[in-house]
């Protein structure tokens, strides 16, 4: 049975899910409805979703090679796997999706952070109070089973990024933190340096 979270939320994925490898991370978002213009070109908000891996012994970003993204959508170690980029976020369900095979983390990595960006929001005068209904949720891949889910519900007018949440490991146990912190970060690069030593 999923579990509904609220902001600042923590949950227990493996307890409970023994033998759990495979995650789904879905994150989606619509865009929020805009008045006509005949006078203004109106463009798709093109959100982009990231994972950051986090070092287990610095508890830092190493480099830009753990950062997996529509520009770098495999990890080095096969652990993370960006599914491909939605452009526009239109439809049901989830907009993109990232998978995370938690044994292939080993003991190098302790945390997955899932942060989205606007793409070229600056230059499109796009914000996160532009979208609407967005979430994160994580799924058992392997059994089809949606574990937990997070819906932002906060107003992040003026917010060009956002950090949805995170997997981390505590005490041998892979947990989930839902984090709903909106930035002003214009690129995953910038977002990216949040986490670097």
């Amino acid at each position: 049975m999923s579990v509904n979270l609220q902001k600042g939320q923590k949950v227990d994925l493996t307890k409970g899910n023994a033998g759990l490898k495979r995650l789904v991370v879905g994150l989606g978002w619509d865009e929020a409805p805009r008045g006509f213009s005949l006078f203004s070109k109106r463009e798709d908000i093109d959100c982009d979703a990231s994972a950051i891996l986090i070092n287990a012994q610095t508890g830092k970003l190493n480099g830009p090679t753990d950062v997996v993204y529509f520009g770098n959508l495999v990890h080095q170690s096969g652990a993370v796997r960006h599914l491909g980029d939605n452009l526009t976020g239109a439809g049901d369900g989830d907009d993109e999706q990232i998978i995370v095979e938690l044994d292939k983390l080993g003991n190098g990595y302790s945390k997955v952070t899932f942060v989205v960006n606007i793409y070229q929001a600056l230059q499109r005068k796009q914000h996160f109070g532009m979208i609407q209904n967005a979430f994160i949720r994580i799924v058992d891949a392997d059994k089809g089973v949606e574990l937990c889910k997070y819906n932002l519900t906060e107003n992040y007018t003026g917010k060009t990024a956002m950090i949805f949440g995170e997997i981390y490991l505590y005490n041998g146990e892979w947990k989930f933190s839902a984090i709903g912190e909106g930035t002003n970060h214009n690129s995953i690069g910038e977002l990216a340096s949040l986490y670097q030593a």
